[in-house]
This record gives structure tokens, sequence and C-alpha cells, in this order.
């Protein structure tokens, strides 16, 4: 069973610095019909104007993922990493015991433009953890590539959950499927372009919440970009 989950029916927040597209409940979007899916609890579109960002604050037992979609983000935390997040890399937070970060949008001429990702872990209480790594756009290119897992594989970033995130970008003829255990979810998130899930036909901040399903099918795409998680019931 697929559900269309359409951009304009996500909660919206502008703070004038940030504007934010939740797709879940967060903050004060409150709506008990989209409190989560399956064990994936928040996916955030943000757009952060230039010199500004999330300031210095707290995660306890959370695995978060950024995603940067345009611009760049600098982020900084307590575990003492610095790092800046370009387009195509993908950060894995554990926020575990506890810990502190800040986020912010160093440059002077570029709003940054981004997904931030939120899984609950199968774990808690573990010491906080960080990971980045750079997915070159070949390999996501007319395929699906996994980029967190549980353990590892295909040099992913590891999380400390029960679900798998891939990414695909996808124009035209390129096309991919993906089997799926029809007793876990799946979710759909298009990051931007069109494209067919299963034949059902979505745009940009569109998502498809998949249950009872055994594969996923992605195709006739137009500047697609995708994520897809494999997910628990």
């Amino acid at each position: 069973m697929l559900t269309l989950r359409k951009s304009q029916d996500r909660g919206y927040a502008d703070h004038g610095w940030l504007k934010s597209y939740h797709s879940f409940s967060f903050a004060d979007y409150q709506d008990p019909a989209f409190m989560g899916w399956g064990n994936l609890r928040v996916i955030n579109e943000d757009f952060i104007e230039p010199g500004k960002g999330f300031g210095r604050h707290g995660h306890r037992d959370m695995e978060i993922i950024s995603y940067v979609l345009s611009g760049e983000l600098a982020h900084q935390d307590s575990m003492g990493n610095i790092e800046g997040i370009p387009p195509g890399d993908v950060q894995r937070m554990s926020a575990g015991t506890g810990v502190l970060h800040s986020e912010f949008n160093h440059a002077i001429d570029q709003v940054t433009h981004l997904l931030q990702i939120w899984i609950l872990p199968n774990v808690t209480g573990i010491a906080p953890g960080y990971e980045q790594k750079t997915i070159p756009p070949a390999q996501k290119r007319g395929s699906l590539r996994l980029v967190a897992s549980p353990d590892g594989a295909q040099d992913s970033v590891t999380i400390h959950a029960d679900a798998r995130l891939y990414l695909g970008l996808f124009d035209a003829a390129e096309q991919a499927e993906l089997a799926l255990d029809p007793a876990r979810k799946a979710y759909v998130h298009l990051a931007r372009g069109t494209l067919e899930v299963n034949g059902q036909r979505i745009g940009a901040g569109d998502a498809v919440m998949i249950e009872s399903e055994s594969r996923i099918t992605l195709a006739h795409g137009s500047d697609a970009e995708v994520l897809v998680f494999d997910l628990t019931a």
C-alpha cells in the first residue's frame, strides 16, 4: 500500500533566517496523524540564510543524519568535531548519552538547503559518535546507493538503528528497483525534480509512505534526487 504525502501538506515554519518544512510533527507543528513512519521520526527540509544558523543545542538518544542539497553547512560539536558539510556528503551524529552542537551557513551570498533526518535508535545510552562520508554523484546516478546502515555496509555511515537509507539520481530512462520485506515499512522522499514511485508520480518535497509491499520501482525521473528508507514496522 502506498500513501502519498504532498509537499504542501507538510508543516511549515518561517523564522526569517530559517525556513523549514516538517514532514512529521516537530516543534510548533503537531499532527497526531504524522508523528513519524516506522522508526523514522523527523525529516525537516531547511533553508538557512547566509551567515545564520542553529546555535549550540543538545540532543540525546537519536540517530541524526544531515544531507546538504546546496550551499554548505558548518558543524561544530562537544566531541571536538569541526567540519564543513558540502553537497553530497552524508553526516551521521549519534547523540547517545548527550551531545551539544551548532550548525551554521557561513556563506555570505548563498542559502544553504539541507535535509535534517532523525531516526530512533535501537540502543540507548551509548557514547556519542560522529561520521561523515562523501558520496560521489556517479555512485547515485541511475541507482540506489546505500549511504546509512546498521553495519556500515558498502561504505555507508553506520547508524545505531534498524534502518537503511539509500540515495539516487534519476533522469529519463534511468530506473532502479529495491526489494522490500512486506513486514517492514519504507519511505520515499523526493528532494528535487519529478519521479514515478511504483507508478505514482511525485514532485519535489512529496513523499510516499509504503507498507505491505515487496518492491519499490523508481522510473521516469526528471532531475530527480530521491531518498529511500527501509524501516521497522
